[in-house]
Order: structure tokens, then C-alpha cells, then sequence
């Protein structure tokens, strides 16, 4: 699950694994190519740029390319989910404040009992009890429980690293940490249950393998990104539109500003945000633009 919100939600993720960090990989000799795109008018003018991120890497994982840090230095503006990752303190405000509600229901009975022996493996690997989670809203205790699998760690993110190349006023965000915590506050009950079971299901099979998942980021494997955003919890109907669908055409009308208007911006979103028929690449196309694959 923690692979998934990697690609999706990168405030998020800095809560699920600010604990996370000190697992070094080699390089997976694989030659870097995370996907990057130009964006260009009717007249075939450059617009502004698209790239996937992750939002949570292992040390030691080299990404970044000639291509890359090209277009870092033409570009004149980064937009990114959210702008000041490294407020860790504020970011964790943020969710203590919308996740805490007093009297919750014990979190073992928000499960089916088929997956509480799971749940009870997460919660002591996590080194939690059930108390942890007495004032816990059930979207917050997912996010919790998804640090228990986290291989990668947020510090070593492609946005983060993005964002010290560009100073603040040359930086846009789409949503900011309050909103992107409200997506999962905003949850139906039943979400938000699902959600829970979804990241129990992934830990129980270990079918959401992270290795995979970074490997298709990191070759730029837009069928395996693809994949992963219709299995497991991005299968659920509801889960796709909150954390995906949906958040796309949110941003469009910022990024159609931008386009527009200009300064050629750098778009640095997560990369299961650009593919698929609600990514980002068909939506800027249906505007008219031409979009031109450079790795």
C-alpha cells in the first residue's frame, strides 16, 4: 500500500513514513527514465513540461537524467501536490487535527475477522496497540498502519529533490497538505473501511511488491504504472475517484491557467497521475496540446 500512496499522495506520505528511512539499494542496473513529457501548443510551441514522481525512494537510487536537468534549467516554474514537504511538523498538525475524534470504536472490530490476526501483525511490527488508535479515525489509522510496509523514505522523494532547485516564489502547489488530508477525511465510512481492509489485504499477500512498482517508475513503464492504479485498493470505484480521478480534473483548471498564461512550467506530480484514460497526459491532450515523450 505504502507503493501506492508513493505515487499518489505525497503529504500523505510524509506522515505514513517520516519514521521510515536507512534501506540502501543499488541502482536495479536499470538506466534511469522516470516519465517526462513536453507539452506544446497547436502550433507546436513548448508550453511547459509533465513529469511522474515518487514521493518516497530507498538510498541510493539514482533518477535523475541529462533530460531532467535540462528541462530544471529551462523551466521557469515547479508545481508540485504540495509545496513545503519539509514541514514535517505542520504536515503532522495538520493530521492530528482532521484525524482525531474522541470515542472511536476499537480498531480490531473495524475489520472483518478474518483480518485481524493480520491487523494485530501490523499494529506489533508498527509497534502499536489498540489504544493508539482509540481517538483515531479509521482513514488516519490506515495511514498509520501503511508505514508498517514502507522500504523507501519520503526524504529521498523526486519532488522533494525537485523543490530545492527552485526557490519559493518560483513554486506552485495544486493542493497543499490540508487538502489532500481532507481527501481521506472526507471518505465515506465505508471507504474508509475499505481502505483499511485494502492495506491488511496487501500486507497479507505482499502482491503490492515495491521493488516492482519503483522499478516501473524508475524505467518509465507506463503499462506497469497503469496496473497500478486499477488493482488493489485503486480498484475500489470510490478509492479511484477520491485519490485519483477526481484530483486530476481538480488540478486542470490551475495547470490550463498555467499553460495558457505561462511561465513554461515543470509539472512534477506523482506518476500514477499522468497515465491511463483520467491521467493527466489524455487530459491536457483533450485541450489541444501535443504531448511529446522525451524518456
Amino acid at each position: 500500500m505504502i507503493a501506492r500512496f508513493a505515487f499518489l499522495l505525497a503529504g500523505a506520505l510524509v506522515l505514513a513514513g517520516c519514521e521510515a528511512g536507512g534501506e540502501t539499494v543499488e541502482n536495479d542496473q536499470l538506466t534511469p527514465s522516470p516519465i517526462l513529457y513536453e507539452i506544446a501548443d497547436a502550433k507546436g510551441e513548448p508550453q511547459g513540461w509533465l513529469f511522474g514522481t515518487i514521493h518516497a525512494l530507498p538510498d541510493g537510487v539514482e533518477w535523475r537524467t541529462a533530460d531532467l536537468e535540462r528541462v530544471i534549467d529551462q523551466a521557469q516554474l515547479l508545481v508540485v501536490e504540495v509545496g513545503d514537504l519539509s514541514d514535517t511538523r505542520s504536515i503532522n498538525s495538520t493530521f492530528t487535527t482532521l484525524a482525531t475524534t474522541p470515542g472511536q470504536p476499537d480498531i480490531r472490530t473495524r475489520v472483518d475477522a478474518e483480518d485481524r490476526q493480520q491487523l494485530d501483525e501490523m499494529m506489533a511490527k508498527g509497534h502499536f496497540s489498540s489504544r493508539d488508535f482509540a481517538n483515531v479515525e479509521t482513514w488516519a489509522a490506515a495511514l498509520m498502519l501503511a508505514r508498517v510496509s514502507n522500504t523507501g523514505s519520503p526524504r529521498n522523494g523526486a519532488d522533494k529533490a525537485l523543490l530545492l532547485e527552485f526557490p519559493d516564489h518560483r513554486v506552485r502547489e495544486l493542493e497543499g497538505t490540508l487538502t489532500q488530508m481532507r481527501i481521506f477525511d472526507d471518505l465515506a465510512p465505508q471507504d474508509q473501511t475499505d481502505l483499511l481492509t485494502g492495506i491488511i489485504d496487501e500486507y497479507r499477500s505482499l502482491g503490492d511488491n515495491p521493488e516492482r512498482l519503483r522499478k516501473a517508475w524508475l524505467s518509465g513503464d507506463e503499462e506497469g504504472l497503469i496496473n497500478a492504479t486499477q488493482s488493489g485498493i485503486m480498484a475500489d470505484p470510490e478509492l479511484y475517484e477520491a485519490l485519483l480521478a477526481g484530483r486530476n480534473r481538480a488540478w486542470m483548471k490551475e495547470i490550463d491557467d498555467l499553460l495558457a498564461d505561462g511561465p513554461n512550467p515543470l509539472i512534477a506530480v506523482g506518476a500514477a497521475h499522468l497515465v491511463g484514460p483520467d491521467g493527466l497526459t489524455t487530459l491536457i491532450e483533450q485541450r489541444g496540446y501535443t504531448l511529446t515523450r522525451l524518456q
